[in-house]
């Protein structure tokens, strides 16, 4: 007998790495383009997606006005799926977990939890479609794990996945940018006037601390991260040509200018005085690629080398990390991921409302408590916030230093490292209080406690330690966007709203 319910069924290894990048002739280009000239149609969107099982990206597709993505497709790269369509219900099964899904329902149900989609379920000939701005919060009740989406570029993080960089300007050669790399990177690289681009689109490569960095350096002023569509890219400012020169082992990358290069030929110019046309190049085909300056360019002026290139008014630190993976909130998630998840927010909250922010620990690294101290201490920052998250209990704890009997330990200039917060106590409860009034505005539960907390008692300035728990007794809701965007937004609020008390500080 004929029925109208459809099977799907699919099984992968999560061995299997997918790449599903596609290239197209030159041919096929200009037609492509003629079309979108005639249609003017958009090219199209892709989500990248990042994992241990696999690297592969999807089409987006554009339904009630929201970006869309297979939800079937998504998982099917990372374990074992089979959906079944009886419409208007749609179930899938991934590995154990099951998820329901009702066309035209804005909510959906994993494993009998309701999970909100952000926008209304879709069904098309058997295929289930969610909304990608719900994929942050829907995927860790699949997953049982952390997944981190950046929806306006276009790029998901599943797990602890992300590849961090630092750079910097060789100490001998300010013409020489070195850029470190946690694990192998292949970008293109495209060199224009005065521009240097390496384009990542198959890396997890994710945003420093702040996405604009400065060098001090005349001929290398700085470099910006970007995302767009699927893809991460670096733009090198320059005064001079650049050749990229890659490390055996994929993890550093050194832009310095070629050894043929000498003074009598002007940086951007032939001979004749001609610009040099840009050059393009690929990470895997070559070790180089140059880049010319523009000629009629100023000079960047920048100040010494001996003087920090920004001047940070907060300083925001994930606690845990590398070995210290903090408490295990599930069992898949440790408090060392979260807690990152909540800086970044934190610091783009921050620098939305104009106050310049340093994450302290951007990747997964093992820092000391008299690291973090001293770190925070030399930014000579306003304030700072230490992230961390728990478990148990409702809402959000507010830390300030308990501080031991000082003694006589200070000497002169010379400070005690036990006691270092005495002078900043009465701003960090200032800064605590403003911060819990906007929680509360929010309808955060919220408590404000003192604790012999280190590293806050090793901090010159204010501090205060922010812990994040659930508001009921689901762990899984540390893990919601929306949760995380309301708690980040009450504290930068809280820190906004006080910044006047805290920059006139000595």
């Amino acid at each position: 007998m004929h029925s109208n319910k459809s099977w799907i069924s699919r099984q992968s290894s999560s061995r299997r790495s997918i790449r599903r990048y596609r290239s197209v002739g030159a041919a096929g280009i200009l037609l492509f383009l003629a079309v979108l000239l005639v249609s003017g149609a958009a090219p199209e969107k892709h989500l990248s997606v990042y994992s241990t099982a696999a690297t592969y990206s999807l089409p987006i597709v554009q339904r009630q006005g929201r970006d869309y993505i297979g939800l079937l497709e998504l998982l099917d790269p990372l374990g074992t799926v089979s959906a079944r369509s009886d419409p208007p219900r749609w179930r899938i099964h991934y590995n154990n977990i099951l998820g329901e899904f009702t066309v035209g329902k804005t909510h959906g149900k994993v494993q009998g939890r309701e999970s909100d989609l952000s926008g209304k379920f879709v069904m098309e000939n058997g295929r289930g479609l969610v909304p990608v701005a719900a994929l942050g919060s829907l995927l860790p009740r699949f997953l049982g794990g952390p997944a981190t989406l950046h929806q306006e570029s276009g790029r998901l993080f599943i797990g602890n996945i992300a590849t961090h960089f630092t750079a910097s300007v060789a100490p001998d050669d300010p013409s020489r940018l070195v850029f470190h790399f946690t694990a192998p990177v292949n970008p293109s690289v495209a060199a224009e006037p005065g521009k240097l681009r390496m384009t990542f689109s198959h890396e997890p490569v994710t945003s420093p601390a702040s996405p604009t960095l400065t060098f001090g350096s005349k001929s290398i002023p700085e470099a910006t991260y970007s995302e767009n569509n699927g893809a991460a890219q670096i733009t090198v400012t320059t005064t001079l040509p650049l050749l990229a020169s890659f490390s055996a082992d994929g993890r550093t990358i050194t832009l310095a200018p070629p050894k043929s290069q000498t003074a009598a030929t002007a940086p951007g110019t032939s001979p004749t005085g001609a610009t040099e046309p840009a050059v393009t190049s690929t990470g895997a085909n070559t070790t180089s690629a140059m880049v010319a300056a523009t000629p009629q360019a100023s000079p960047v002026i920048q100040p010494p080398s001996s003087r920090p290139s920004r001047r940070y008014f907060a300083v925001v630190d994930a606690s845990h990390g590398g070995n210290d993976r903090g408490e295990a909130l599930s069992t898949t998630l440790a408090e060392k991921d979260l807690t990152v998840a909540f800086a970044r927010r934190l610091r783009q909250e921050l620098e939305n409302r104009g106050i310049p922010t340093l994450v302290l620990r951007d990747s997964d690294a093992n820092l000391s408590l008299d690291d973090r101290a001293y770190y925070a201490n030399t930014t000579h920052a306003a304030i700072y916030v230490a992230l961390h998250a728990a478990s148990n209990g409702h809402g959000v704890r507010l830390y300030t230093a308990l501080l031991p009997y000082a003694g006589a330990d200070d000497r002169g200039s010379f400070r005690s490292w036990t006691t270092a917060q005495s002078s900043s106590t009465v701003l960090s409860q200032a800064a605590a209080a403003s911060v819990a009034a906007e929680l509360k505005r929010q309808q955060v539960a919220v408590r404000t406690l003192t604790a012999p907390l280190r590293p806050l008692n090793n901090i010159v300035t204010a501090a205060i330690a922010v812990e994040v728990a659930p508001t009921a007794s689901d762990a899984s809701q540390l893990t919601s966007p929306d949760y995380q965007q309301l708690v980040v937004g009450a504290v930068a609020n809280g820190i906004f709203a006080i910044r006047a008390q805290l920059g006139a500080a000595p």
